[in-house]
């Protein structure tokens, strides 16, 4: 097979979606969810849009009350991993929804398939300026328009205050105070970390990855650069792998048991993690309510403001719509009408829409932090993201080898950037069997 151009791997169906998805569990497609609705004369266009976004039921019946020519039927399908295999298989079948979401790092996968509309023709364009630069920069391939962005995750410490009082430890503004603060913690209290260290978490990783100035990806000509072992991260990873080394942080998986306990019970004593954390934290550690506060994330050097993010996801149409002007016209509705935006962050988060940056819901105080308005601070943060961070089109493999291979790493086998250099390998050998061209 001829390796495939930059161009060419836009139009490339990936071979094996399973590959594709190697580390997802293959889900039973939804044989009556796929496809748009058909449309009669005497009826609206009628859309399908795949999502998993709480609340999104009131958001979309206000839309199809206020666009009588158009009426949309939101399908909850599963988050993130759950959709994007019942997503292959729809794009395998030709029979996809109108619209779907999918989160930053996977739109290049997706596009990869050939699936995915440019938005740029019905209109998107006229929409730029409504959105954080960086977040549009993650929609666009060269002139094309392949999504609309929802939300973004720009990183903060989330820290127990009465933790950090307590010890007379002070909030940490840089990564080396970061560590100092580590070292003492637990040494006033051999059962307190100062944070811990998901092993399976390639996202938050990378997010620290994006922080400190490196690229996973970029294009080289008409070839993918691959660097996931760049100098950036071979820098996060030996600094965490020091703290490994020092036992000074705890590597419970997140988002399990263990680790709530951890967040209810104080054995940890912050959370380095994006805009949507909120929604985690109060839910999972309710008798914690007061003691959190949310400072900006730690910096490589004192005096900068440099961020990365982690999450974030957009609305795209499928190239199987029969409906692909008024998919668009609800796609971006959904992201810049106000009163959607607000149902849609109720529970936390932050959106993308600069408009909606400046409302009282994103600027008020927060009882669960003490009455501070942590999302001014991930307002500012967002305006310190780099605008140019690159994902590649296989990320679904490059996660699950990090994860990995991370895991290998803090049980004892290996380090950190011996994990990465081994994700750096098997990252090219599977982009040139899938018949991406790989700058050397």
């Amino acid at each position: 097979m001829q390796p495939l151009s930059f161009p060419q791997w836009k139009r490339r169906l990936a071979l094996g979606f399973a590959i594709v998805s190697v580390a997802l569990v293959m889900m039973v497609p939804l044989a009556a969810c796929g496809g748009s609705g058909s449309t009669t004369s005497s009826g609206p266009v009628n859309l399908t849009f795949w999502n998993w976004i709480p609340g999104i039921d009131k958001v979309v019946a206000r839309f199809n009350q206020t666009h009588p020519n158009i009426h949309v039927t939101s399908q909850n399908v599963g988050a993130g991993p759950a959709e994007y295999d019942k997503l292959y298989t729809a794009i395998k079948a030709n029979n996809e929804p109108d619209l779907g979401m999918i989160e930053y790092q996977v739109l290049p996968t997706f596009e990869s398939t050939g699936a995915l509309v440019d938005l740029s023709q019905y209109g998107a364009n006229s929409v730029k300026d409504q959105f954080v630069p960086w977040t549009w920069h993650q929609v666009t391939l060269g002139n094309a328009i392949i999504a609309i962005p929802g939300d973004m995750a720009p990183l903060g410490l989330y820290y127990r205050q009465d933790i950090f009082q307590k010890y007379h430890i002070p909030v940490p503004t840089t990564w080396a105070q970061f560590a100092d603060d580590a070292a003492k913690l637990h040494a006033a209290d051999p059962n307190e970390y100062i944070t811990d260290f998901p092993p399976r978490q390639p996202g938050w990783f990378t997010g620290l990855v994006w922080q400190a100035g490196g690229q996973l990806f970029t294009i080289n000509g008409q070839s993918w650069k691959v660097s996931v072992n760049n100098a950036a991260a071979q820098q996060v990873a030996s600094y965490w792998q020091d703290l490994l080394d020092k036992k000074l942080v705890k590597t419970e998986p997140d988002f399990a048991n263990g680790w709530y306990h951890d967040l209810q019970t104080g054995a940890v004593a912050t959370w380095i993690s994006g805009a949507w954390g909120p929604a985690v934290l109060n839910a999972n550690a309710p008798q914690t309510a007061g003691k959190w506060r949310v400072a900006p994330i730690p910096q490589w050097q004192a005096g900068q403001s440099v961020d990365g993010n982690w999450g974030g996801s957009s609305a795209v149409v499928f190239k199987s719509s029969k409906h692909p002007k008024e998919a668009t016209q609800f796609a971006i509705w959904l992201f810049s009408d106000q009163q959607s935006l607000k149902q849609i962050n109720a529970n936390g988060g932050l959106a993308a829409n600069q408009a909606f940056l400046a409302s009282p819901q994103v600027n008020a105080p927060q009882p669960f932090y003490g009455n501070q308005s942590i999302y001014q601070l991930f307002k500012k943060a967002a305006t310190e993201v780099n605008v140019n961070f690159q994902w590649g089109p296989t990320m679904n493999q490059v996660y699950t080898d990090m994860g990995d291979n991370f895991a290998n790493a803090v049980d004892g086998h290996g380090t950190l950037i011996d994990a990465l250099n081994a994700v750096q390998q098997s990252t090219v050998t599977f982009m040139k069997k899938q018949g991406f061209s790989v700058a050397t």
